[in-house]
């Protein structure tokens, strides 16, 4: 399975839509984001995608009712995991937090296959050590809005562990 891995869209919805519609394009079925949404509004044109989404808030909560809501009304394509999740993708254990701190800690559990995180807008995959002796990737989509650096996604393939820095 194919996954579109995305952050810090901050109330930019036609950037974000075009990430998911070239994930989808390229085999993906389904959304993570990374936080940093803001305004639930920025969610609803993934609707027409038609991809199941995750997505978690960031330190840029915007309306937790409004995003809750949103994802009530959405037919179960949207689901708002609140600070954090802990997804199972295609036999994949993956946990979703917007906070690089936390993230590395999380990946260093040996817990996850994957530890996807945002906030710093800097794109990066990289293999973590972790307690067990083997190695989990951590993953950070970049700034799909573009602010401060390129806007960009990730382009994940569970099935093989690989990650793809793709441009919006």
């Amino acid at each position: 399975m194919k996954i579109c891995i995305v952050s810090d869209s901050h109330d930019r919805a036609d950037p974000l839509l075009a990430a998911a519609r070239a994930a989808q394009q390229e085999g993906a079925g389904a959304v993570v984001h990374c936080g940093d949404v803001i305004g639930a509004h920025t969610l609803r044109p993934l609707l027409t995608a038609g991809l199941p989404v995750h997505v978690v808030h960031g330190n840029n909560l915007g309306d937790a009712l409004a995003m809750s809501r949103i994802c009530a009304t959405s037919g179960g394509l949207l689901t708002y995991h609140g600070a954090d999740a802990d997804l199972l993708l295609a036999g994949r254990r993956l946990y979703v937090t917007h906070y690089p701190d936390i993230a590395r800690g999380m990946a260093c559990t040996g817990d996850f296959d994957v530890v996807c995180c945002g906030h710093s807008h800097v794109a990066s995959t990289v293999q973590q050590q972790n307690i067990r002796g083997g190695q989990t990737w951590l993953v950070n989509p970049g700034t799909v809005a573009g602010i401060g650096a390129p806007a960009c996604w990730i382009l994940g393939d569970l099935e093989r562990l690989t990650f793809e820095v793709r441009r919006v």
